[in-house]
């Protein structure tokens, strides 16, 4: 008899524990402390509902580890997925942090680094908010952001999951790329508004580094930073054999490249060989930076794909 006094008491706290829960009453949850790309110490609550995101390559993230209901608010340039135009703005380089408290966030993902203003992270510690920075590097990091946002949101699987995957189709273009018998030099256009002086990129961008593995030769590989202007001189000089259109989301074809003034004597543009690629693809370090290197496999070495 006691022992089944006792059943009906655990039963009944059960169905109170129940009701509590349906009446929005708040469950106490142990969360986790994970350590990010700066090398802070933050703990986040289990499960996060309300996610902020600071960068569009982590709303890119949170998407695609299945989070897209939890974003309430993205950055001014969170375009991808289509979904994530429609969550609230919080602004662009310089967040809103009157914005972002009024969405009650329970994690804010962020980056660091310029042009990002470390002050806001600050801001945002001292307002009690819990803030994830990232800042990858390099293909691998990479790989370790999409599994620290799994772990920060409870969505571990998925993340090795997408993990797994990247990892399987960056290999196999490496594998395929890695013995190839010519590099052909390539030119990737960033922005060419003054064409007498083209932005393009130099050693230590995603760009360079891609282009490598996709079995090219960057023709400022040797250049003094990551982003740097080509005078015209130096561009006639490297003669590329392909000029990739970076800044082809901005309206920039292959006809208009043709039409510059000194551009026609050089080797790609007299073959053609003028590609527009998505560039978001490369310089947004999420999901999709494999789709970037595939792509720039395509062009660079279109007889192994």
């Amino acid at each position: 008899m006691r022992q089944a006094l006792f059943v009906l008491f655990i039963a009944a706290l059960a169905m109170l524990a129940l009701a509590a829960c349906d009446a929005g009453a708040s469950v106490p949850n142990p969360g986790v402390t994970l350590t990010d790309d700066a090398g802070r110490a933050v703990s986040v609550v289990s499960n996060p509902q309300r996610i902020v995101s600071l960068a569009p390559s982590n709303t890119e993230i949170l998407f695609a580890l299945g989070l897209g209901d939890q974003v309430v608010g993205v950055t001014d340039f969170c375009d991808y997925p289509p979904e994530a135009t429609a969550k609230a703005k919080v602004g662009g380089i310089t967040p809103n942090v009157e914005q972002i408290v009024t969405l009650k966030p329970d994690l804010v993902v962020t980056i660091g680094g310029d042009p990002f203003p470390a002050e806001l992270i600050t801001r945002l510690e001292e307002l009690g908010l819990p803030t994830l920075v990232l800042a990858p590097k390099d293909l691998d990091s990479v790989y370790h952001d999409i599994e620290l946002v799994g772990q920060a949101t409870g969505k571990q699987a998925e993340a090795k999951k997408l993990v797994d995957d990247m990892k399987a189709r960056a290999q196999a273009v490496t594998d395929k790329c890695k013995n190839v018998a010519s590099r052909p030099t390539v030119f990737y256009e960033l922005d060419a508004t003054d064409a007498a002086k083209p932005f393009t990129v130099g050693p230590g961008s995603w760009h360079d580094t891609f282009i490598q593995i996709a079995g090219g030769t960057n023709v400022a590989a040797n250049a003094p930073s990551p982003w740097v202007q080509f005078s015209m001189e130096e561009l006639v000089k490297s003669d590329p054999a392909l000029i990739i259109l970076g800044d082809a989301n901005r309206g920039v074809t292959a006809d208009a490249v043709k039409a510059r003034e000194g551009w026609g004597s050089l080797k790609a543009v007299q073959s053609g060989a003028i590609y527009p690629i998505d560039d978001n693809l490369i310089s947004r370090p999420g999901p999709r930076v494999v789709d970037g290197l595939e792509a720039l496999a395509r062009i660079i070495h279109p007889e192994l794909f």
